[in-house]
């Protein structure tokens, strides 16, 4: 039997009298890749947050590597994620943001970050601060930033938002070779080709109901 590491239980959430997550439960897999599609305000990113420990339940539970989010932990532990926009220091170049984040959990040097930024398909080396950077260039490095410590697991909110049709092909080559070395990956979208080209099980989010459709 496949070992579950993202296990959601029932989970519940509420924003004043909205409720963005109803009764959502989901297991995925060590190894695997799976999808979520949904348009805007469905309740993605949400669940997405919650699985990281950004956000809390209302009422259910979320395991992440066998630990309880909010019980045993506060965040997820050994999870790189995009979510929404993802957030940089716009005067200083990708690489210096990149080294400013490694030093939170100071398990990586530069040879690391350097790798990260050169598979994302952005140079390393480059001066320009982020804050010139085009929106499909802070989506790369915001991949980088969610691959450069090497987790187990990838949480990726919308990865491909402002890529162009060659970027997009790039970023689904490189997802597919992580999985291919063991990463357990969730991604969120709306564009349902992209979920279909990469994930085994793909769900479906519609006002904070989460169905399987494949």
């Amino acid at each position: 039997m496949k070992e579950v590491v993202v296990k959601v239980e029932h989970a519940i959430k509420k924003y004043g009298s909205q409720t963005v997550l109803q009764d959502v439960s989901l297991e995925v897999e060590k190894g695997n890749m799976i999808g979520i599609v949904g348009r805007n305000g469905s309740g993605k990113t949400v669940l997405f947050k919650a699985i990281c420990g950004f956000v809390p339940l209302d009422e259910g539970e979320i395991t992440v590597n066998g630990k309880v989010i909010g019980k045993d932990v506060d965040m997820a532990q050994n999870v790189g994620a995009i979510i929404e926009n993802p957030g940089f220091l716009p005067n200083y170049s990708g690489k210096k943001n990149l080294q400013f984040l490694a030093k939170i959990q100071n398990c990586i040097g530069e040879k690391e970050i350097v790798q990260a930024i050169r598979l994302v398909g952005l140079e390393p080396d480059s001066k320009k601060g982020v804050g010139k950077y085009s929106l499909g260039m802070r989506q790369r490095l915001g991949f980088a930033q969610a691959i450069m410590e090497n987790p187990d697991i990838l949480i990726l909110d919308e990865p491909m938002n402002g890529l162009d049709k060659h970027g997009v092909e790039e970023m689904r080559k490189l997802l597919l070779a992580l999985r291919e070395q063991g990463k357990t990956i969730l991604i969120a979208s709306h564009n349902p080709l992209d979920i279909d080209v990469l994930c085994s099980r793909v769900y479906e989010m519609d006002e904070g109901i989460l169905t399987e459709v494949k």
